[in-house]
């Protein structure tokens, strides 16, 4: 690839350095993908389509991991185009998807797209997307929904992403297994007491067992409750 000497003498001069933007013109992604908002003027003369993605990003200061199934030679001027629009406008060309983690930028062909069916029991499919949200993991233009049945989650998309969604998955289950357990601990029952009066007298049942007889004028011990006096024989 050869860049026009605008192009170098603006990342020479430090234009890129310190100062990153990203085109409110095109939809937020997951993990910021640090590129200047202004154009990306370049010649390709005649070029492997791998070289050119690698030289995209040692231009932009950008780590790129290029996967080997990546093929295509890139011939003659491209459009000007910003640096993200660039990346897409390769990715439509070429049939690829790229990823951003935060720290390299993964491009792979589209036939490495991948799809997983995960189990999230003990984890609740919301408590699982609001991680990925959080991590700056999720990315809109690949799948994560809730699979019909209990406990499932489907995910589709470049090989990085779904590793990474594996990854938190697993960490986040681990996380619940290692948390102590309630204890269930168990009241002891409260005694059954019954007292009953036959005449003059009065008899104490605790728990179904004779306790002992009370004058029925003798003050009930507490949690007695009275029962219907016995009719005489």
């Amino acid at each position: 690839m050869r860049l026009k000497s605008s192009m170098m003498k603006s990342a020479k001069s430090g234009i890129f350095s310190g100062i990153l933007f990203v085109s409110t013109s095109i939809t937020s992604i997951a993990a910021p993908l640090p590129l200047p908002d202004t154009p990306y003027n370049y010649t390709v003369l005649d070029q492997e389509l791998p070289n050119a993605l690698q030289e995209f990003g040692s231009n932009l200061n950008l780590k790129v991991n290029v996967s080997s199934e990546v093929k295509g030679r890139i011939r003659g001027r491209m459009p000007e185009l910003r640096p993200r629009e660039f990346l897409d406008h390769l990715a439509k060309l070429y049939n690829l998807q790229w990823y951003f983690d935060g720290l390299v930028l993964y491009v792979t062909a589209a036939k490495e797209a991948q799809s997983r069916l995960l189990v999230l029991a003990p984890i609740s499919f919301v408590a699982f997307r609001d991680t990925l949200d959080a991590l700056n993991i999720s990315d809109e233009r690949f799948v994560v929904r809730p699979a019909p049945g209990n406990g499932l989650v489907l995910t589709s998309g470049p090989p990085r992403f779904i590793t990474l969604a594996e990854q938190i998955l697993s960490g986040l289950v681990a996380e619940a297994q290692a948390r102590p357990r309630a204890i269930d601990v168990q009241r002891p029952p409260r005694d059954t007491v019954l007292m009953l009066f036959r005449g003059t007298s009065a008899a104490v049942i605790r728990n179904g067992r004779l306790e002992g007889q009370y004058s029925a004028d003798a003050p009930r011990p507490e949690g007695i409750v009275r029962a219907p006096a016995l009719e005489p024989r």
